[in-house]
């Protein structure tokens, strides 16, 4: 495993469970604790991405609502509410220890585009630059079932590729991925069904996702390159642990050593795809064998993609093996499926094999 040396930049993704207290209040204690502990890192020369969910338990909180609403006005005004009050305590906490923090509010439109995206990197790069610690979050006031991540694990898996992290730590109420045993699985090299059905999805009232989303997130990270641990947020000193020793802060997800560039790793894991391509087994082959995507090879395709977008690529099963940015709409594509054409569907150089 990398050096704890080399964790120079770090992303930290803090669960809503930890600001969400059982009084329903928000958890001053913890936050203060972070922001110290965050201070501490950055005087050492490390340059630390805060994660935060919370805005929408904690509106909930001032509204004094219980469940979480399903109505989606409901849920984007608590997320406004409470979004103010998340980041008046990273401001005031942070003051207190002399760093000052800067608000990123994130939708799937900002990662789809490439220049939104590029556009983000560069902000939160800067941020980093100027010793100031940026917090991002979902903008769930905006958020449609469209635009939505879903969660903040894969938000924050996300970001920990665009912004090339070192380590991603997610920090939860729990001590990490639990085997039938109840015993925390401390080192996972490669994410099996075995893995996966160690997972559940969250029961709490005021969150969504769970450990199945936090798997799917260090997916993305140990595929990029980038270790990942699930650790307990409300141990002390946990974030400097994960970073000194991963091994035993939690459970650590090995990286691969097999790494995509930056611009396939963002048609793989940091942009919706926009609709489907079903090609023939001739097609899948010759695509696994790093040539590029011809008409004659599609079968059919769906989604109202248009030139330029990243679409999924699938076998005769249905199953997405790839993915890849389209030099034709799906209208366009449809006329010219199974025909000899002038170019390529899909570029070599434009797929990433998933």
């Amino acid at each position: 495993m990398q050096s704890q040396k080399k964790y120079k930049r770090i992303v930290v993704k803090i669960g809503s469970s930890l600001f969400y207290s059982k009084e329903a209040k928000l958890d001053v204690n913890l936050i203060s604790g972070f922001a110290r502990e965050i201070a501490v890192l950055i005087k050492e020369g490390k340059e630390i991405v805060v994660i935060s969910s919370g805005a929408i338990a904690l509106g909930m909180s001032i509204l004094k609502i219980v469940n979480r609403p399903k109505n989606l006005s409901l849920l984007q005004a608590a997320a406004a509410i409470g979004q103010h009050e998340l980041m008046d305590a990273y401001r005031k906490f942070f003051k207190e220890v002399s760093l000052s923090c800067g608000q990123l509010l994130l939708t799937w439109d900002d990662f789809s585009s490439r220049a939104r995206y590029l556009n983000a990197k560069n902000t939160i790069n800067t941020l980093l630059k100027l010793n100031s610690v940026p917090v991002v979050n979902e903008n769930d006031t905006v958020s449609t079932d469209e635009i939505k991540f879903g969660d903040n694990d894969r938000l924050s898996a996300l970001v920990a590729t665009m912004v090339g992290a070192d380590i991603l730590i997610m920090l939860s109420d729990i001590d990490g991925l639990m085997d039938k045993d109840k015993q925390v699985i401390r080192v996972v090299d490669k994410i099996t069904p075995e893995i996966k059905a160690s997972a559940s999805s969250t029961s709490k009232n005021t969150s969504v996702g769970g450990m199945i989303t936090k798997i799917e997130a260090a997916a993305i990270c140990i595929h990029s390159g980038i270790p990942c641990v699930i650790a307990n947020g409300r141990k002390k000193g946990i974030i400097k642990l994960s970073i000194d020793d991963p091994l035993n802060s939690g459970t650590v997800f090995l990286a691969k050593g097999d790494l995509l560039d930056a611009k396939k790793r963002w048609m793989a894991f940091g942009t919706k795809a926009k609709g489907n391509i079903i090609v023939d087994d001739g097609a899948k082959k010759a695509l696994i064998n790093k040539k590029s995507l011809l008409a004659v090879g599609v079968v059919s395709c769906d989604g109202g993609f248009a030139c330029g977008d990243i679409v999924g690529i699938c076998d005769s099963k249905g199953c997405v093996f790839a993915r890849g940015k389209v030099v034709l709409s799906a209208k366009e594509l449809e006329k010219a499926k199974g025909a000899r054409f002038a170019k390529e569907i899909v570029h070599r150089d434009n797929i990433v094999l998933l």
